[in-house]
């Protein structure tokens, strides 16, 4: 249960002086990490046991056609990786974000939740950390520079891009908003998702193939996504 500090007081005491990357370069070779709590969850195993009442939520910015920088703030259902988007703006200032989170609030997303994850970053303001804790919820900050301490939230950008916004030039926020309306639409009704057995966040379990039915294909932004789906010939 000792860390690498730990470990060099206890041998300075006696008389053996010896570096802490010493004493964790010693831990490494013998299998141990040099984290004092080894019998603990992990970040990801503690997420995984908690995923129900989850909230995450983070920005990502996205360049117009014309060099302008859009805000995008979003949130993400831990347990079903549900997708919510609550704004886009060019000022992400303490006002716009606190009346997101209001918004979020007043469409009832956050009966069932009991944590909020976010970031440092100081576009999350106090009053916007308020919102949540008056709705019964305790805001968990990441550590500075972990970005995979937030990694359902990151992942989902990473998906965003790569799989839309990649190849998409955005004339203006309007224009974005349609564009990411779209796509979290795809991503939460008919995207399959590895983490909740193939299945979209919203559910729609397998369709077993019925004599007669043909597979169609539904087109999205206009052909950049695809969706299929069995209907009766």
């Amino acid at each position: 249960r000792w860390g690498c500090i730990r470990i060099q007081g206890e041998l300075r005491k006696l008389g053996i002086r010896a570096g802490a990357s010493t004493v964790r370069r010693i831990l490494r070779r013998a299998g141990l990490g040099p984290a004092p709590r080894r019998t603990g969850p992990t970040w990801s195993e503690f997420l995984r046991t908690q995923g129900r009442g989850v909230l995450a939520c983070d920005f990502f910015t996205v360049e117009t056609v014309l060099l302008k920088t859009l805000y995008v703030l979003f949130f993400i259902e831990v347990a079903t990786r549900r997708v919510h988007i609550a704004g886009v703006t060019s000022r992400p200032d303490s006002v716009w974000v606190t009346q997101q989170a209001r918004n979020l609030s007043i469409a009832e997303r956050l009966d069932d939740k009991h944590i909020l994850l976010r970031d440092r970053d100081s576009k999350f303001c106090g009053s916007f950390d308020e919102v949540f804790r008056t709705e019964g919820l305790e805001v968990v900050r990441t550590p500075i520079r972990a970005p995979k301490a937030n990694a359902f939230a990151e992942r989902w950008v990473g998906s965003a891009r790569r799989e839309c916004l990649d190849h998409v030039l955005i004339f203006g926020r309007r224009h974005l908003e349609r564009v990411l309306d779209a796509y979290t639409e795809h991503y939460n009704r008919a995207r399959p998702h590895r983490a909740i057995g193939l299945h979209p966040p919203d559910g729609a379990s397998s369709v077993e193939s019925v004599a007669g039915s043909r597979v169609r294909r539904r087109d999205v932004l206009g052909g950049l996504l695809h969706e299929y789906f069995r209907a009766a010939a």
